[in-house]
């Protein structure tokens, strides 16, 4: 198969991570005889630096000429220390989002075995813990009307949504549930938001076309509890812009490290897939950053082709890197010298050397990952 991959490494750590997503995506592309091929651009602060915008027109073609884009993180400490700041990095993931329409966030949430001993909750909650959570992405607060009185100190932003931006979620939502456990939770605000009401009535009024699926209905407040106390009983979670960007981050509790979620985001005719930490500005260029999530977005992005076989290696390999703990500090206690390259590095090797189970610490610290 023949790719052509817009790739926006964008602020932060975000360039470091996305670097080892495009060398686990190339190992693929030699093993199974692919041809992928990368274009990067600019988007975020890196761009406003550079052009003035947070995202440039040449982003945008680049964008339009891809079949998928791979995105980084964006965002920086001095535009979030400054609330009067006219253009913000974040001003650039919304209009991609709504440029491209890419309305359905899809972020799985899984408790890894080997890592259930870094979870802040008790393993017996979070074993086995696997939750997909449906997050629509290009309405709600996040996009609705903002207004700041001409005095300053009153300041109001809408929460609208439509009847088709709830159903077209929905119905994937419901079809995702049908392959798994058969259980979908509709998380809302209903007995307080007439947003909230609204996906309530449009999913009940859905629910009947998907029979096999037990349809809950949670109000968020409570979500937010149970994924503490029992997120096992979760199995597709489906939400609202803002909810489920907090309830997803909170999910990073479940699996030991935010470092670890990925997401696809995905509209009618494109697709963009991206860890969901942020640019974590602190850590840039200190090789301490967590790559599994861009890693784990890049196979997300092989399973959206229907390449399954070649998502399914770079799973493995991951559970094998975290299996040997050959992960970044937030993960590693046993071993302080593995960086986000290496970690790449090891993932890549994997898939060269899939059947092979010795690991080469030597070279491991030597940055030359080898399985042998």
């Amino acid at each position: 198969m023949k790719l052509h991959i817009a790739v926006l490494p964008g602020d932060g750590i975000g360039p470091e991570v996305t670097a080892q997503a495009v060398k686990v995506l190339k190992a693929i592309a030699m093993a199974f005889n692919h041809v992928f091929t990368f274009n990067h651009a600019l988007v975020g602060a890196s761009a406003i630096d550079k052009t003035g915008t947070p995202l440039p027109k040449e982003t945008i073609t680049i964008c339009e000429k891809a079949n998928a884009i791979l995105f980084g993180a964006i965002g920086n400490t001095s535009y979030d220390l400054n609330p009067n700041a006219k253009v913000r990095p974040e001003q650039g993931l919304l209009d991609l989002r709504k440029k491209f329409d890419l309305f359905a966030n899809i972020r799985p949430v899984i408790a890894y075995d080997d890592l259930l001993n870094k979870s802040s909750l008790k393993k017996s909650q979070i074993k086995g813990a696997n939750i997909l959570i449906y997050r629509e992405l290009t309405s709600g607060i996040y996009f609705g009307e903002k207004k700041l009185s001409a005095d300053g100190n009153t300041a109001y932003d809408i929460c609208e949504y439509t009847r088709n931006e709830i159903e077209r979620i929905a119905h994937l939502a419901f079809k995702a549930a049908q392959s798994r456990k058969q259980k979908l939770t509709l998380v809302d605000k209903a007995n307080i938001l007439e947003s909230s009401r609204l996906w309530r009535r449009v999913v009940q009024e859905l629910a009947p076309q998907y029979p096999q699926v037990k349809t809950n209905y949670m109000f968020v407040d409570k979500v937010a509890m149970e994924l503490i106390v029992n997120p096992k009983q979760f199995d597709v979670i489906l939400t609202e812009n803002m909810f489920g960007d907090i309830l997803s981050e909170e999910a990073s509790v479940i699996v030991g490290s935010i470092g670890l979620l990925a997401s696809a985001s995905i509209g009618k005719d494109h697709a963009m897939f991206e860890p969901i930490h942020g640019a974590y500005t602190r850590a840039k260029n200190k090789g301490i950053a967590n790559p599994i999530a861009s890693i784990l977005s890049a196979a997300m992005l092989l399973d959206y082709f229907e390449l399954f076989d070649e998502a399914a290696l770079i799973r493995k390999g991951v559970e094998k890197s975290l299996k040997l703990h050959i992960t970044t500090p937030d993960l590693n206690t046993k071993y302080d010298t593995i960086t986000t390259s290496k970690v790449g590095d090891f993932i890549e090797d994997f898939i060269n050397n899939p059947d092979e189970t010795n690991l080469n610490f030597t070279n491991i610290h030597l940055g030359q990952s080898t399985i042998i």
